[in-house]
This record gives C-alpha cells, structure tokens and sequence, in this order.
C-alpha cells in the first residue's frame, strides 16, 4: 500500500466533514461573521482550497493552478497572483472580502478535490521521498513533508468550518 494512502485518507475524512458542515447553508450563514476577528466559514472554505490548489498544481507538479486555468479568480473576483490564499491577510482585509456565492465556492472546492485526488492517486513512495525547493523556502522540502503542510492546513481549517457551522446551528448538526 503506498504511504499517501494515508494522506488521501486523512483528507478525505476532513473533506467529507467540511461538505457535512457547509450542506444546508446558504450565501448569507457561510459569509457571517461572529466578530472582526474570526474568519467566515466561506473565507475558510476558499482559503483551504486555494492551499490544495497551490500545492497539488504549482508546488508539487509545476502546472497551472485551477485558480487561474479554469477562471475561478473571475468567478471569485480576487487577483490572479497564483499565490493569494489570504495567508497573511489583516482582520480588515477578510472582513472586507466579498465571499462569491456558495455554488462558486463549492465548484472551485469540489474541482480542486477531484484534481488532488488524481495527483495522490498517482503517487508512488518513491515520490514522497523527492524533494524540491519551492520558493519562499531556500531549502530542499520532500514531496511527504510538503503533504503534511497541505494536510495539516486543511484538517486545521475543515476543524474550524465544523466549529462554526456548530456555533451558528447548535450541536448535533452532524448527525444523521
């Protein structure tokens, strides 16, 4: 069994929660915020497929993002800079975010599983093991260490969604 049987796992179980926890919102809840400080659950969603996005097209293989080879920064209406995640971004600036609608943000989302699917389908252990440098970084990275970032970014964000979309809907919206 290849060892990125454990990453797609691992991504398809948080994967599956955020589509739990966004199921039944509308534009309106997936934009609220709680206060200045906290992030909406759709700059959540964006934020976390735009990481998949980097580091399945750009980082790892070298191709042109979906971002910006399928028209979802159009549709999101944000810069074209192949690097905008919103990492980085002031409380003002995700507050001033206007979020596109849920079918944008979803398509782009489920796009973007489909394409990092497909890449984790066809890695081997030997691969995990490459390394590259991908800028900022100055020092050689493994294709492993670079899922694990990948992977730790968006179990970190699919755990904030969930919280939200408790916090919003009251405990058990999870359940069947």
């Amino acid at each position: 069994m290849p060892a990125s049987d454990v990453i797609k796992t691992s991504l398809e179980r948080n994967w599956g929660m955020v589509d739990r926890a966004v199921d039944n919102l509308d534009d309106a809840m997936l934009s609220r915020l709680i206060d200045g400080q906290v992030n909406s659950i759709a700059w959540l969603l964006w934020h976390m497929t735009r990481v998949v996005d980097v580091f399945t097209q750009t980082r790892l293989r070298g191709i042109p993002q979906l971002w910006v080879q399928d028209g979802w920064v159009e549709k999101c209406g944000l810069s074209d800079d192949p690097e905008t995640t919103g990492q980085g971004w002031s409380p003002e600036q995700v507050a001033a975010w206007k979020a596109p609608t849920k079918v944008v943000l979803l398509g782009y989302f489920e796009a973007t599983k489909a394409e990092a699917r497909k890449y984790l389908d066809g890695l081997s252990n030997a691969d995990l093991d490459t390394t590259r440098i991908v800028p900022p970084a100055t020092e050689p990275r493994s294709v492993s260490e670079m899922l694990g970032i990948l992977l730790y970014d968006n179990i970190v964000h699919g755990g904030q969604i969930a919280f939200l979309r408790g916090y919003f809907e009251g405990r058990g919206w999870f359940a069947p």
